[in-house]
């Protein structure tokens, strides 16, 4: 699947508008994907997490830090279709 982040807006609370290259959008409730500990302890504080940007390199958003997001979890979260699934064919 892997559809690029292209555009990433802070919005109330812990809530992002997000583009993604193939045109679909969408808000997503970062809270309800990650546990505010580790790497993302810091965006518990608004100010820092409002620093998020898309990182054109890995095509997800990015925070200072170095804590970023699947892009297929977010375009997953954004578009409601299912995670690809990655099951070896040998394994099957």
């Amino acid at each position: 699947m892997l559809k690029d982040v292209v555009q990433v807006k802070p919005l109330g609370g812990y809530r992002l508008f997000l583009r993604f290259e193939d045109g679909r959008e969408g808000e997503v409730d970062i809270a309800q994907l990650i546990e505010f500990r580790g790497v993302f302890a810091s965006l518990r504080e608004k100010p820092v997490f409002d620093q998020v940007r898309v990182d054109v390199d890995l095509g997800t958003i990015v925070w200072p830090g170095g804590g970023d997001l699947d892009p297929d979890v977010l375009y997953a979260q954004v578009t409601g279709e299912p995670l690809p699934d990655l099951t070896p064919t040998w394994a099957a």
